[in-house]
Protein backbone atom coordinates (compact mmCIF):
# COMPACT_ATOMS: atom_id res chain seq x y z
CA UNK A 1 0.00 0.00 0.00
CA UNK A 2 2.86 2.23 0.56
CA UNK A 3 3.89 2.28 -2.99
CA UNK A 4 0.35 2.41 -4.42
CA UNK A 5 0.21 5.45 -2.31
CA UNK A 6 3.84 7.06 -3.32
CA UNK A 7 2.55 5.54 -7.44
CA UNK A 8 -0.12 7.79 -8.34
CA UNK A 9 -1.95 9.42 -11.21
CA UNK A 10 -1.03 13.09 -9.70
CA UNK A 11 2.23 13.97 -7.97
CA UNK A 12 -0.24 15.97 -6.38
CA UNK A 13 -1.59 12.79 -4.30
CA UNK A 14 2.12 11.27 -4.28
CA UNK A 15 2.96 13.94 -2.39
CA UNK A 16 -0.40 13.85 0.28
CA UNK A 17 -0.56 10.07 0.56
CA UNK A 18 2.68 9.09 0.40
CA UNK A 19 3.67 10.88 3.39
CA UNK A 20 0.55 9.60 4.86
CA UNK A 21 1.52 5.98 4.43
CA UNK A 22 4.93 6.16 5.49
CA UNK A 23 3.77 7.47 8.89
CA UNK A 24 0.66 5.41 9.39
CA UNK A 25 0.70 2.77 7.85
CA UNK A 26 2.15 0.19 10.01
CA UNK A 27 0.05 1.27 13.03
CA UNK A 28 -2.89 1.21 11.25
CA UNK A 29 -5.41 -1.80 12.55
CA UNK A 30 -7.12 -4.09 10.14
CA UNK A 31 -10.43 -2.40 9.59
CA UNK A 32 -8.96 0.92 8.62
CA UNK A 33 -6.24 -0.25 6.14
CA UNK A 34 -9.20 -2.16 4.66
CA UNK A 35 -10.72 0.99 4.50
CA UNK A 36 -7.81 2.80 3.08
CA UNK A 37 -7.03 -0.02 0.53
CA UNK A 38 -10.46 1.17 -1.34
CA UNK A 39 -9.72 4.73 -1.05
CA UNK A 40 -6.59 3.34 -3.39
CA UNK A 41 -8.98 2.48 -5.51
CA UNK A 42 -10.66 5.94 -6.34
CA UNK A 43 -9.55 8.06 -8.87
CA UNK A 44 -7.06 11.00 -7.87
CA UNK A 45 -9.52 13.45 -9.96
CA UNK A 46 -11.91 12.59 -7.21
CA UNK A 47 -9.32 11.86 -4.06
CA UNK A 48 -7.91 15.67 -4.68
CA UNK A 49 -10.92 17.64 -4.35
CA UNK A 50 -12.27 15.54 -1.21
CA UNK A 51 -8.51 16.03 0.52
CA UNK A 52 -9.10 20.05 -0.29
CA UNK A 53 -12.84 20.28 0.79
CA UNK A 54 -13.90 21.27 -2.54
CA UNK A 55 -16.19 18.26 -3.03
CA UNK A 56 -17.60 16.26 -0.02
CA UNK A 57 -16.33 13.07 0.11
CA UNK A 58 -18.10 9.87 0.24
CA UNK A 59 -19.90 8.75 3.77
CA UNK A 60 -17.61 6.12 3.92
CA UNK A 61 -14.46 7.54 3.33
CA UNK A 62 -14.73 11.13 4.98
CA UNK A 63 -13.60 10.25 8.16
CA UNK A 64 -10.44 8.82 6.69
CA UNK A 65 -10.07 11.79 3.96
CA UNK A 66 -10.81 13.99 7.10
CA UNK A 67 -7.80 12.82 9.07
CA UNK A 68 -5.26 12.51 5.59
CA UNK A 69 -6.19 15.97 5.38
CA UNK A 70 -5.20 16.61 8.93
CA UNK A 71 -2.31 15.06 8.50
CA UNK A 72 -0.80 17.04 5.00
CA UNK A 73 -2.22 20.57 6.54
CA UNK A 74 -0.04 19.88 9.81
CA UNK A 75 3.48 18.33 7.71
CA UNK A 76 2.93 21.23 5.13
CA UNK A 77 2.30 24.23 8.01
CA UNK A 78 5.37 26.51 8.39
CA UNK A 79 6.76 26.13 11.47
CA UNK A 80 5.74 28.62 14.46
CA UNK A 81 8.46 30.01 16.89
Amino acid sequence: MAMRSWRRGTKEMDLILGPYADACLASMPADKLDLYDALLEENDQDLLPWVLGQRPAPDHLAALLAEIADFARARLAPNRR
